[in-house]
């Protein structure tokens, strides 16, 4: 039985679009990236894939959790999660959710803004403070500039306020964009890091972590380095800049961790040309931008496609569902799909288990947010679907 087969299996009655995530790929991921960062923390950024199994998983493996609201955190607390192994990474918080937070045993806030380290300080006295640092994205499938973080200076300026606050500056934080192609990246933001490092101790703030983030890849339409090319030029990084005084380090996977676990399965609603002359196919799927993949959007991320079907292939312009002309997946990047897809044919979107349920919409169209089956191909075990 190939793979798809026993997807079909898996489906039993259970229409798509499916998510399908094998737990048995987190587990590889994770505990290789243990391996290839033995003495660093890593927190998983539960925003990637949020489901149950999969915290929990992670939970039992020893991952500690970045959290970006109060919703992931409650997630987190009702699966039992040690609050000392979670982290409120969003820079951008109300008052009352730092004080929820702070209640509940968070200690380690993250901010880029004096207007929030204010916040912190009412409401979490004495927290460990991150420093996110502006990082411009280049080279990144998914760039996280302009958003988040700010400049060196306004970096130094809010440690030494974090100070007087009361509170305690604890380290410096870079993210270089979701599917980093380009290694050189996390060099330009360690370098970030030590400069601060440096500075701040001159003030007396001897600043101990450094926040690599996220941004390793999972495995799209485009190939990336693998991840222990990552790991070796990273450590190489930390080590030309900071030597023998190596700070403790953090990072925050989420895609790598999780992209590769997942298959979407989608049917093929309608296959069409919109003019005699235009040779090129409308190929229709029951998934679109709006319940589940969000990341097509500018065609950034740029997924794995297969069929069950065999014949030539041929360029096609793949379409969601929905009634906006913006659920377009793929237009300018022409997809080669078999001549002979029909409708009703399957069609499996590969590494998917990363930012497609979480993204899918409550309901636009009426269309509900994607089901997901996990099951895990080491242990045999299928667990019931959940939405």
């Amino acid at each position: 039985m190939n793979k798809n087969e026993y997807y079909e299996k898996i489906l039993s009655t259970n229409d798509t679009p499916v998510l399908i995530i094998d737990l048995a790929i987190v587990r590889q991921r994770f505990l290789f990236l243990k391996k290839l960062f033995p003495m660093s923390h890593i927190f998983y950024a539960m925003k990637a894939n949020p489901h149950p199994k999969v915290l929990e998983l992670l939970n039992d493996l020893g991952a500690c959790f970045d959290v970006a609201s109060v919703y992931e955190l409650k997630n987190l607390l009702d699966l039992k999660v040690d609050p000392s192994k979670i982290s409120f990474g969003n820079t951008i918080k109300k008052k009352k959710d730092i004080a929820y937070a702070f209640s509940k045993g968070i200690r380690y806030f993250t901010t880029d803004s004096l207007e929030d380290l204010e916040h912190i300080a009412s409401h979490a006295p004495k927290a460990n403070v991150f420093f996110r640092v502006m990082t411009n994205g280049l080279g990144a499938d998914w760039p996280l500039s302009r958003k988040f973080g700010c400049h060196q200076d306004n970096v130094y300026t809010l440690a030494l306020r974090a100070r007087d606050l009361n509170l305690r500056p604890y380290g410096i934080i870079f993210h270089v964009g979701s599917q980093q192609r380009d290694i050189g990246q996390w060099d330009e933001g360690v370098s970030k890091c030590k400069y601060l490092f440096s500075l701040l101790e001159k003030e007396g703030i001897k600043l101990k972590t450094v926040n690599l983030g996220g941004g390793l890849p999972a495995d799209y339409y485009e190939n990336a380095p693998s991840v222990e090319v990552y790991a070796r030029e990273i450590w190489r990084f930390l080590k030309e800049d900071f030597g023998e005084d190596m700070p403790e380090v953090w990072l925050e996977p989420g895609r790598y961790l999780v992209g590769d676990s997942g298959t979407l399965i989608s049917e093929v609603i309608l296959i069409s040309r919109k003019s005699n002359l235009n040779m090129t196919r409308w190929v229709y799927l029951d998934v679109g931008k709006f319940n589940g993949l969000m990341e097509t959007i500018d065609e950034l991320i740029k997924y794995p496609i297969d069929t069950d079907r065999k014949g030539q292939p041929s360029s096609c312009i793949l379409a969601g569902p929905t009634c906006d002309s913006m659920d377009i997946l793929y237009e300018k990047y022409k997809y080669q799909l078999p001549e002979d897809l029909q409708i009703g044919d399957k069609v499996y979107i590969r590494t998917a288990g990363a930012y497609t349920q979480s993204y899918s919409s409550v309901g636009f169209n009426g269309f509900p947010p994607i089901k997901t089956i996990v099951y895990d191909s080491e242990q045999n075990v299928i667990f019931s679907d959940a939405n």
